[in-house]
C-alpha cells in the first residue's frame, strides 16, 4: 500500500509557504533543503516542514492539496499552528 503526503514547507521568516503532495517525504524535503531543481521553493529558499498530513488514498492527496492551497493565508497559517505551534522544522522527524 502507497502512502502519500500533502506538505507544507517555509522559509526562515515564514514569509512564503509551499504546499506539495510527495509518495517519499524524506526524498522530497531533502530536494527541497539542497535545491536540487530550480523553482518556486528554491528561488524563495524554502527548506523548512512545517506541516504534513498522511493518507493511502492519492486523489484524496491531490484533492487536499488543491483545497489547501486555495485557503487564505491566515487559515493556512492556523493550521499549521495547531498542528506545530513554534512553527519548528519537522523534517529531522522524517528522517527516523
Amino acid at each position: 500500500m502507497k502512502t502519500y503526503f500533502v506538505y507544507i514547507i517555509t522559509n526562515f521568516t515564514h514569509s512564503t509557504l509551499y504546499i506539495g503532495i510527495t509518495n517519499n517525504l524524506e526524498r522530497r524535503i531533502y530536494e527541497h533543503k539542497t535545491g536540487i531543481f530550480e523553482g518556486f521553493s528554491k528561488k524563495y529558499h524554502l527548506k523548512y516542514l512545517v506541516y504534513c498530513e498522511e493518507t493511502s488514498d492519492v486523489m484524496s492527496a491531490i484533492e487536499r492539496e488543491k483545497q489547501l492551497k486555495k485557503w487564505k493565508r491566515s487559515w493556512k497559517d492556523k493550521l499549521i499552528e495547531d498542528f506545530n505551534p513554534m512553527w519548528q522544522d519537522l523534517s529531522s522527524e522524517t528522517n527516523k
